[in-house]
């Protein structure tokens, strides 16, 4: 068994049933040897396309994987993968690399240094013994935190060796979630519930935490309005009694009223950020956010309140606190 061989057996226990794929690249025959479908694409962005749309319409609960030739088709692909770091969408991306010698020698397009600021993380194989181990940072990069491509590059020489006999046994990536401190909740509850037009604005978080369902109780809940980001479009219900629209570079007259005369906004699974694609938020108002990302808090918007946590967890919490105050 060689690296490549090796590579596929892993994609296949982290629960990879198909690539998209451009050669020229070892990896694409061993995966489909080992039961992995390829589709081969035209051109490398398609390619990162497919499986950016595969991450989103399964909330990444299935990663999309894309595999390319080292040079050439990592530089092809850049601007796809550009765009799934923009939109945080979980793609593990696998192209091939430059053997040990030709490493950072040039033209030859070094592909880690390069991705490191438009993916989460970006690492090389370096020896056939550290695939496992290198699958699995990949994969839990992949599964926590802010959602966002990997790039896991796997070199010639390093494909094309033998694997050792005792090689590690490879489990697949847990997935670990938690809860926002108690007190955190009790506050945010506390200050919405004294609000006079309170608003909630749900981000695409909501999507990957499926917290549809614990969003539209703690809203009726509540009896608080609910905005969407464009990225977090149908994580509530349009047609719900309590639905203001989406909001972002434009939106519903619903949404620009509200934000007009809102005292209180809570942001669930939102980063607040400011772009071209978000609504501005109202200045000179009380804001609390939850998010799985630290990093996000306080970074175009100032908070008052905040709760780090998976966005499913922390919604159950608000209602539990919602209902011990109401």
């Amino acid at each position: 068994m060689n690296g490549d061989q090796l590579m596929a057996k892993l994609l296949k226990k982290e629960g990879t049933e198909w690539i998209s794929c451009f050669p020229a690249q070892t990896l694409i025959e061993a995966c489909s040897q080992e039961g992995i479908r390829p589709y081969l694409c035209r051109q490398e962005r398609a390619g990162v396309n497919m499986a950016d749309a595969y991450s989103r319409i399964h909330n990444g609960n299935k990663i999309g994987v894309f595999t390319m030739q080292h040079g050439p088709g990592a530089e092809n692909a850049f601007g796809g993968v550009a765009q799934a770091f923009a939109d945080n969408v979980p793609v593990l991306l696998i192209p091939g690399g430059s053997t040990a010698d030709r490493v950072g020698v040039h033209p030859g397009f070094d592909a880690v240094p390069n991705y490191q600021h438009i993916t989460k993380w970006a690492g090389r194989i370096e020896t056939v013994e550290r695939i496992p181990e290198m699958v699995s940072r990949a994969f839990t990069h992949l599964k926590h935190g802010r959602p966002g491509p990997v790039l896991l590059e796997l070199p010639g020489d390093v494909a094309h060796a033998e694997v050792p006999e005792n090689i590690e046994e490879y489990e697949s990536v847990k997935v670990y979630k938690s809860y926002a401190a108690s007190e955190d909740v009790r506050d945010i509850i506390t200050a919405l519930l004294k609000a006079n037009k309170p608003i909630i604005v749900a981000g695409q978080g909501t999507l990957y935490a499926e917290a549809w369902d614990e969003l539209v109780e703690l809203a009726e809940l509540i009896n608080v309005p609910v905005m969407t980001s464009l990225a977090g479009k149908s994580a509530f219900p349009e047609d719900h009694p309590l639905a203001l629209g989406t909001g972002g570079n434009t939106g519903t007259l619903m949404v620009d009223r509200f934000l007009q005369t809102t005292d209180f906004v809570l942001g669930i699974a939102t980063s607040f950020a400011t772009s071209n694609f978000t609504a501005p938020m109202p200045p000179g108002v009380t804001k609390a956010q939850i998010t799985n990302t630290p990093e996000d808090l306080n970074r175009d918007n100032r908070v008052q309140y905040g709760a780090v946590g998976d966005a499913r967890l922390v919604i159950q919490q608000l209602i539990e606190e919602s209902k011990s105050q109401l």
